[in-house]
């Protein structure tokens, strides 16, 4: 499990960012990156298990230096899919499912590559030409994914604890939320137990 979160917004911050990140610390005990530019910003905390070198490191930027990729998850077909697309001409750096999902990314467009991945995922994929942020879960949405957008801001993490810090952000226990959980078991999106 990995720990991924992004904010985009005038009010970004390094200190809540370093904040967001050190609450994910225990997702991603092997690491730490982030990646920012004028009013975007993404983390990462790792726990390397494919590929352990620095090949795997995240956010990953694509060799275009097009596309930006924050991800959590486990590509089960991630081989074939990597030898198409070197087969095709994709040049790999490591061997991460990461890299492939960048790159399947790249190659295919984010829809067809997505709909192409077998696993339990969720990513943040940015393209800095378009400046288009694109927040993706798994079918079965395995793995978690929180947001919150208040006006111009926007942001996500893996857990809501994370986004606790956003001053923006009103973290008030949503009764509604509460109320469905105790008598539903369950709280559906796009509700969670915290108002904002």
């Amino acid at each position: 499990m990995c720990g991924i979160a992004g904010w985009l917004g005038e009010k970004i911050n390094a200190d809540t960012c370093a904040e967001i990140l050190t609450r994910l610390t225990h997702r991603g005990p092997d690491g730490s990156g982030q990646w920012s530019t004028n009013g975007v910003w993404l983390g990462h905390r790792r726990l390397a298990v494919l590929d352990l070198s620095s090949q795997g490191d995240q956010p990953m930027v694509s060799s275009s230096r097009q596309l930006i990729l924050t991800y959590n998850g486990e590509i089960y077909n991630y081989v074939e899919l990597r030898a198409e697309l070197k087969r095709n001409g994709v040049y790999f750096h490591g061997e991460s499912d990461t890299e492939v999902v960048l790159a399947a990314c790249e190659y295919w467009g984010i829809e067809t590559a997505v709909s192409r991945l077998e696993g339990m995922f969720s990513f943040a994929i940015y393209n800095v030409n378009k400046r288009i942020l694109w927040l993706v879960r798994d079918p079965m949405g395995i793995k978690p994914l929180y947001y919150a957008n208040v006006g111009s801001e926007f942001a996500f993490a893996s857990e809501l604890t994370a986004l606790q810090p956003l001053t923006w952000l009103d973290d008030t226990i949503n009764a509604d939320a509460l109320y469905a959980y105790f008598r539903y078991l369950c709280v559906t999106t796009p509700a969670s137990i915290l108002r904002g």
